[in-house]
């Protein structure tokens, strides 16, 4: 059984997004008031990594960013005509990409400018920015402490440098190193680090030496991420692929490893210290202490700018086309700057109460404490297992549990095969329509 079938951060896949016609203005009232989302894409990065099939475009000038920006101004001040009606505040802010820190200091000033003089804020907003090694400098730093960013994430994944070869990353171990000397010293409230398993000619112990290396530099939290080889991306041109039964050993043998030195297991992918730092927020939950407290994800509202990030409205999700190649990137990137209409939606998802089950079961079970049965009954009138039989088989072959205190939720076993349980509660609509667009 290979475990590593897909990543389901979200559901369904923007594989399966198509043409539509609507308008933001239409689906503002789910904007109304506060606690919504708003992320930030940036696409820019300094070369492509061999495995990766995210939204990015490589090795741009200044002027290409600046471009960028006065798009992305566009774009927040025709959204701040519709939001402004409704009210609308955000509590957190994620900033991704592509490299956010691709930017010069005095981009990433001028991008909080746009954002603080655009949009509403709560007061103890979240804020979430990625970085990578090469772009993470003193003077970016500073910017990102003056605006107040409450996590920062660094993606590593690995401090072998032969390791980092096999993945194309454009860091070494000790640009690593340097750059968590200079997160640790501007004392953020919350770092994470980002490491990959499944690398070609990676072994459980190099896994782990990059693990007890990372722990020297006190991290709040570490994602564990399998690698995964998709079409389109540099690596699968060369042939190169993981070997999943290695890949779930180095799984089972870094969790544990984590799990021993203090580390909650959230899901397949996250850990986070248990004694650590608190939140910037009196407010936010203290993730340092404890078992994770139930947060219910499947109806929340989320509003993207640039391109290439998505949005979530109700049942109405959306998004610029997905694109992976370089030059599929660079295209969907050219007609966003030349974008008149930022209102106007074009490309997205309007979910059926079927798909909405499909995503609350998705969102809610492969992330602990798991599904709260009782709410999702509130939600939608009916059992989980009576709506998806294929929860009850879970639960029979020990994958899965149903505890006094009303939650469904993955044993241990069930965790670590989140990638192979997670795509069977794909509907056949939505599985036929990521077939399709992989044939295109």
């Amino acid at each position: 059984m290979n475990p590593y079938i897909q990543y389901m951060y979200s559901y369904p896949h923007k594989t399966a997004y198509r043409q539509i016609r609507a308008d933001l203005r239409q689906y503002v009232h789910f904007l109304k008031g506060g606690g919504h989302e708003l992320y930030l894409h940036i696409p820019f990065c300094q070369a492509r990594c061999g495995y990766c099939n995210l939204f990015s475009v490589a090795a741009q000038g200044r002027e290409a960013v600046d471009r960028y920006l006065d798009a992305v101004e566009r774009q927040s001040g025709q959204y701040r005509e519709i939001l402004w009606p409704v009210g609308t505040s955000f509590s957190g802010l994620t900033i991704g990409g592509g490299t956010p820190l691709y930017l010069t200091a005095e981009q990433l000033e001028r991008m909080f400018c746009i954002l603080e003089n655009h949009f509403s804020f709560d007061k103890a907003r979240e804020l979430v920015v990625e970085t990578a090694p090469n772009q993470t400098t003193a003077e970016k730093l500073a910017v990102l402490k003056r605006a107040g960013t409450t996590r920062i994430s660094l993606g590593i994944q690995s401090f072998s440098d032969e390791e980092l070869t096999v993945l194309k990353r454009q860091h070494n171990g000790q640009k690593a190193r340097e750059a968590l000397e200079r997160i640790r010293a501007f004392e953020f409230p919350c770092v994470n680090m980002d490491f990959i398993y499944g690398i070609p000619g990676q072994t459980c112990e190099s896994l782990l030496d990059s693990l007890r290396e990372a722990l020297d530099y006190e991290p709040d939290e570490i994602f564990l991420y399998p690698l995964y080889v998709k079409q389109g991306v540099g690596m699968e041109r060369e042939g190169a692929a993981p070997k999943p039964e290695e890949a779930f050993r180095q799984y089972e043998q870094g969790s544990r490893f984590l799990a021993d030195k203090g580390f909650r297991q959230d899901s397949m992918r996250r850990f986070v210290r248990r004694r650590g730092k608190r939140r910037a927020s009196e407010e936010a939950e203290d993730f340092s202490q404890g078992e994770r407290a139930f947060c219910e994800c499947g109806f929340g509202t989320s509003l993207a700018l640039g391109c290439g990030g998505r949005s979530y409205l109700g049942n109405l999700h959306f998004c610029t086309p997905y694109a992976v190649t370089g030059s599929g990137c660079r295209a969907r990137l050219e007609e966003y700057e030349c974008t008149e209409d930022f209102s106007r939606i074009t490309n997205g998802i309007l979910l059926s109460e079927e798909e909405q089950k499909r995503r609350y079961v998705i969102r809610h079970l492969l992330i602990r404490p798991g599904l709260l049965i009782p709410r999702y009954r509130e939600c939608f009138g009916t059992l989980p297992q009576e709506d998806f039989p294929i929860l009850e088989e879970w639960v029979k072959k020990g994958f899965a549990r149903a505890g006094g205190d009303g939650f469904l939720e993955l044993t241990d076993t069930g965790l670590g095969l989140s990638d192979f349980l997670g795509p069977k509660l794909i509907s056949p609509e939505i599985r036929k329509a990521m077939d399709e667009w992989v044939l295109c």
